[in-house]
């Protein structure tokens, strides 16, 4: 019975994992991905409602706000426009395709309060400005004409329908207005009492205002009774209209005024050609970097490894589907936390293996099928601590961050995801039919019964690294004091996101002189303005919020030959402090949220010297961007966020090791057990940094602008990560253990096979003599 239920739980994981990759695949080969503004091309428009003085911006506002909005951008003809609410009173309107954006600002950004005044007198041209009574306004036409107007008659609030068409009486285009039923009454009492005033007087006038701009002033057709208006409910507005004119003004008119006004705190607009060029980039840098992974997974555990390049694969499928299935949408640092969580999903699956290898060449003598699951429950701590402290970042990435940033966060957390299910379901499938075949019956072509060569010559030197703690910690310090000097040295160049302004972005068609093009953007009135290269051959353009942006690109031109706009963002000062301030508030709560993890799942020396060392990490990775003068925009961001989560992860998978060998050997020290415990974890660390290091290489490489950027931080912070657990976490932990002992031991003892058989001799790295 015991063995039928053993054979249960396999078999189901094979139905299980079959299940999950035919959906995969259905899902995949029917539904077609949801593409961000910043791979398909757009513009995306970030609103800020604000109070009034008879309403509160509040989340209920904001969705009547949102409401009307969507009415006007139905009218603007854009297809699949999207809009959505951010928080109590943000919204975000992604545009595809509109790559001028002024048209689309004018009409969703303007509040359209329309309102009808009587009117009282003219003032003479060049009259002094004056306090009006209480209740009347002085307002200009179009033509300069001041008029004094009454208390407001009737609002936009009103009207029923607008429309624009050619006069009856003469040529020019109208506005035809038709009322509600109140509204009617109210236009019909406006108009009695002006033709009560004598033709030609300015109280026989109408006006009619626009976000208190005069639109029109018509005078009352002599034909209108006193006292009786313009009945029937309908009006015209004339005005010398163009057809653009009067066709936009109807539209405001038509969708009815903005319950609060709103303010435009964002801007973006990326050229089509922009976002083919990432996604073509993703992708090959993903076929590329799973193609280079793949190999060296097979050179290293051979058949096991075919295995696991088969559920990487799989892995990739699920990933994407789950994407699809829950109607992400797919951006540029959103794809390339895809492509990265490739890299990052053989982690697991390397654990997996050396946990493997040690269980078949333990002291027990186990099968191969043994040892596997085994492997599989040794290794499963430490995966499942390591995949929560990063999805602790891509908690906090999804909950602070906005737009593209946010998109990274449910990427990574679906990466993460997906790499547990790859490992602990499909892997372990895979391995379980596997194993059942030929190659059981030739141990050496699984790959899974020896040691590499790198685990066998440092067990034989056995080092004993940490008898002098403090001189790693010595080391590390002077490093990081060199690299992170470049923040005072150089100072930090802040992205638009967190400083406001604009940036532009020009195709020049071959490389440009960077020099030659910031002295021409200089003499055009933006002396400040920083010019960089983006990519072989285009150029960046960062300045102050401004509208003047034909004359950046006619003098980009200029110096270039050419200047295509390949992207436009503008950020508003408070949307940039709001964004620094949430970036520090991010990182802050990754440390805090990671200690107390740490310190409960392991204890608190461990989770300390766990923070320590991703802290410098991420000061190597500022300190080295400070250098470079490289820019930390959002996409910045999210590559230090998931540097936390890597760099975490790292010294999880030792700390976990330390805590298993300091029941194991109750008697050594704390420092012999530390360098054991690295010692015996570092082939699976040099295995997955090679793995995620392919990928990073060939997204640094193929990718331009912020894919370079962010392969160029993750990069900085494999290498820190992988080398702070050894030169900075361990030697924290030794010294902390030495003034307050007891640092990584159980709370309860855990048996061991390790000391089931007492008979077979070990050296003091744990292989067996």
């Amino acid at each position: 019975m015991s063995r039928q239920r053993a054979q249960r739980g396999p078999v189901a994981r094979v139905f299980i994992a079959l299940a999950v990759l035919a959906a995969s695949l259905y899902l995949v080969l029917t539904t077609a991905p949801r593409l961000g503004l910043d791979l398909r091309g757009g513009t995306q428009i970030v609103l800020q409602a604000n109070d009034s003085a008879t309403a509160k911006a509040d989340a209920e506002t904001t969705d009547r706000t949102l409401e009307v909005l969507r009415r006007r951008v139905d009218q603007l003809g854009v297809a699949e426009p999207t809009l959505a609410r951010s928080g109590e009173n943000r919204i975000i309107v992604e545009l595809p395709g509109v790559q001028d954006p002024r048209q689309a600002i004018e009409v969703i950004g303007r509040t359209a309060q329309l309102t009808f005044h009587p009117v009282i007198s003219s003032l003479p041209p060049g009259t002094p400005p004056q306090q009006p009574p209480a209740g009347q306004k002085v307002l200009a036409t179009t033509e300069g004409e001041q008029l004094l107007l009454g208390p407001t008659a009737l609002t936009g609030e009103g009207v029923a329908d607008a429309s624009a068409g050619m006069g009856q009486d003469g040529p020019g285009y109208v506005v035809s207005i038709n009322f509600q039923s109140a509204g009617g009454s109210a236009w019909a009492k406006l108009t009695g009492q002006a033709a009560c005033a004598p033709v030609g007087s300015p109280a026989r006038r109408v006006a009619i205002a626009l976000d208190d701009k005069i639109i029109s002033a018509p005078e009352v057709n002599p034909s209108v009774n006193c006292n009786v208006g313009i009945l029937g409910g309908s009006t015209q507005i004339t005005g010398k209209f163009s057809n653009q004119e009067a066709t936009e003004l109807s539209l405001l008119i038509k969708a009815g005024a903005l319950p609060v006004p709103v303010e435009i705190i964002e801007q973006r607009t990326v050229g089509p050609t922009l976002g083919a060029d990432a996604i073509q980039a993703s992708v090959e840098a993903g076929i590329i970097g799973l193609a280079l992974t793949a190999l060296f997974l097979i050179v290293v555990y051979r058949f096991a490894g075919l295995i696991s390049v088969i559920a990487l694969v799989g892995y990739s499928a699920l990933s994407y589907a789950m994407l699809l299935f829950i109607g992400a949408t797919l951006t540029l640092p959103g794809l390339a936390g895809l492509v990265l969580a490739i890299g990052m999903a053989v982690d697991s699956t390397v654990l997996v293996f050396e946990r493997t290898r040690e269980e078949f060449l333990g002291t027990r003598k186990q099968t191969l099928p043994k040892a596997i699951d085994n492997g599989f429950g040794n290794a499963l701590s430490a995966i499942v601590d390591s995949n929560i402290t990063t999805l602790l970042a891509a908690g906090l990435l999804f909950w602070l961050a906005t737009g593209p940033v946010k998109g990274f966060g449910v990427t990574l957390t679906i990466g993460v995801l997906g790499a547990m299910f790859a490992t602990l379901v499909l892997t372990r499938a895979l391995l379980f039919l596997a194993v059942r075949g030929p190659f059981v019956k030739h141990h050496k072509l699984t790959g899974l019964t020896h040691h590499g060569i790198v685990r066998r010559k440092l067990e034989e030197r056995d080092p004993k690294l940490y008898d002098r703690a403090g001189r790693w910690l010595i080391a590390s310090m002077a490093v990081l004091v060199l690299v992170f000097a470049g923040v005072f040295v150089r100072g930090l160049n802040l992205g638009v996101e967190f400083t406001g302004g604009r940036v532009l972005e020009y195709s020049t068609g071959a490389a440009a002189d960077v020099e030659k093009i910031r002295s021409a953007v200089s003499d055009a009135g933006f002396p400040r303005a920083i010019v960089q290269a983006s990519g072989e051959n285009a150029v960046s353009v960062r300045t102050e919020p401004t509208e003047e942006t034909g004359a950046i690109r006619d003098a980009v031109a200029k110096a270039a030959g050419k200047a295509e706009q390949i992207r436009d963002e503008k950020i508003g000062p408070s949307l940039g402090d709001e964004l620094r301030n949430n970036a520090v508030i991010a990182l802050l709560l990754a440390v805090l949220a990671q200690l107390a993890y740490l310190a409960f799942r392991f204890d608190w020396r461990l989770g300390l010297a766990t923070v320590a060392a991703l802290a410098a990490d991420v000061l190597i990775v500022l300190g080295a961007f400070a250098w470079m003068d490289k820019t930390l925009d959002a996409v910045f961001l999210a590559s230090i966020l998931t540097v936390i989560g890597y760099s975490v992860n790292d010294s999880v998978v030792v700390f976990d090791r330390v805590r298993e060998l300091r029941g194991l050997r109750p008697k050594e020290s704390f420092a012999r057990v530390s360098s054991a415990a690295v010692l015996q974890t570092l082939p699976r660390t040099v295995n997955t940094g090679i793995g995620v290091l392919f990928v990073l290489a060939a997204l640094l490489v193929l990718g331009g602008g912020s894919l370079e950027d962010f392969a160029l931080a993750m990069l900085l912070g494999l290498i820190a990560g992988t080398t702070s657990t050894i030169v900075t976490a361990a030697p924290v932990a030794v010294l902390l253990d030495k003034r307050w002992p007891g640092a990584g031991k159980r709370r309860g003892k855990k048996k061991s096979h390790y000391s089931s058989q007492p008979s077979r001799k070990r050296d003091h790295s744990g292989a067996v003599v």
